[in-house]
């Protein structure tokens, strides 16, 4: 028995060591980090998850207006398309998966909306409601809420007409996000979005269950610091989003694109090869292992996105840029919740396994912007787009109008 204890003394040292690490002041990325909750069954450790990211400061962030270098709802619109698209989303229901709670979220979700003209998403008028996953308000934090503002407002700002159920995980393990997963189906959600990793793990395959639910897409980001897997993003029954550098011309049109350095990707060391990958023809599939990301979306914090916090982070509130791939996978869950809303509208089935759809159209031009340039790190093919798919950028990012009109002709 003493040499049990003196073993948990020396694994909550270890983690003492880790929080220590991880709370020591970072300039532009922010990350939760906490000791495991003590479990007299089963003392060891529970993977915690983090939230992916990144804050870009130009100048310094104001409270005041949006930092002039940061991309608008308008502009990201017309970029990827989704102007062009009458339907946003009405009658559908986009989750917000995080962990603990963000006080401020709906007053921040509304000065968001005042800044750029979008219509309101409260509660009281039924487009915005927060959910506590075990039925009880979670602590306040600060790096999770700037997650939640991030998610929220961005979501709204793709689909505006989508209504938005945020559910809040009582901590940042992965039993409790992916309890919380659960609760947004049972919410209503359509598709969910979850900007939040951790790395592979022993057992990871019997977590793919939580994915597996008729009439629902799950989205995860693939992860912010280079080539590397990260789950929930490398499940098969999971859409792993990657990042790009996104680049307008004079005239706020799209331009090019080229792959985020941050961008995870590559071979899954647990996942084996799903049939849509097999059937695409993936680049070096012969290893029998599952491919990620499978699509991707601008995420570099250079080229990223105004979000509004008042949840003090690092005594700073107001107007940030903030990129990530976690910018990426709630814009890609509010194009998913396009395409339902107008299949829907058809009397056809929301989307399921959407990752076969989407590779069953990716070889077509007016689908995807195909990524060819750039790299997440010195690994090889495996770490550089190129045509087609790459374990970087995936299909690549989406020409949503020939995309979401494709999606809706599916059975």
């Amino acid at each position: 028995m003493r040499s049990e204890g003196l073993k948990w003394v020396g694994r909550c040292l270890l983690w003492l060591a880790a929080a220590t690490i991880f709370s020591a002041p970072v300039r532009a990325q922010h990350v939760i980090s906490m000791l495991p909750p003590y479990d007299a069954e089963n003392p060891y450790p529970i993977s915690f998850l983090r939230p992916f990211y990144v804050i870009h400061s130009v100048n310094g962030d104001t409270a005041s207006a949006p930092p002039l270098s940061a991309f608008a709802p308008a502009q990201i619109r017309h970029a990827y398309g989704f102007d062009a698209v009458p339907n946003q989303g009405a009658g559908q229901v986009i989750g917000i998966v995080d962990a603990y709670d963000d006080p401020n979220i709906e007053s921040d979700l509304l000065a968001f909306d005042e800044q750029f003209n979008l219509p309101a998403c409260t509660t009281s008028n039924g487009c915005f409601r927060k959910v506590y996953a075990r039925g009880v308000r979670p602590a306040a934090n600060s790096n999770w809420g700037m997650e939640m503002s991030l998610d929220v407002e961005w979501a709204h700002a793709i689909a505006p007409q989508a209504k938005i159920v945020l559910v809040e995980g009582a901590s940042n393990s992965l039993s409790d996000l992916l309890y919380a997963v659960e609760i947004a189906v049972n919410n209503g959600a359509s598709v969910v979005s979850m900007s939040w990793t951790t790395g592979e793990f022993a057992g990871e395959t019997q977590q793919d269950t939580h994915f597996a639910v008729t009439g629902v897409t799950f989205l995860a980001a693939s992860g912010d610091s280079g080539t590397g897997v990260a789950y929930p993003a490398a499940s098969p029954d999971v859409v792993g989003v990657g990042g790009t550098t996104l680049v307008l011309d004079s005239q706020g049109n799209y331009s090019n694109e080229t792959a985020w350095s941050g961008s995870g990707g590559g071979l899954s060391a647990r996942e084996r090869e799903p049939l849509f990958q097999a059937a695409f023809g993936i680049p070096d599939d012969a290893r029998g292992y599952r491919g990620a990301p499978d699509v991707s979306y601008n995420a570099n914090p250079s080229t990223g996105y105004a979000v509004y916090d008042t949840l003090a982070i690092n005594g700073q509130v107001g107007w940030f840029q903030v990129g990530g791939t976690s910018a990426a996978v709630p814009q890609w869950a509010a194009l998913v919740a396009m395409a339902n809303s107008l299949r829907v509208s058809q009397r056809k089935a929301r989307l399921t396994a959407t990752d076969t759809p989407l590779y069953q159209l990716g070889k077509s031009n007016a689908n995807f912007h195909g990524v060819t340039q750039g790299s997440n790190g010195k690994c090889g093919a495996i770490c550089t787009a190129g045509a087609g798919y790459d374990y970087v950028t995936g299909l690549g990012t989406p020409q949503a109008p020939g995309l979401i009109a494709a999606l809706v002709a599916r059975p």
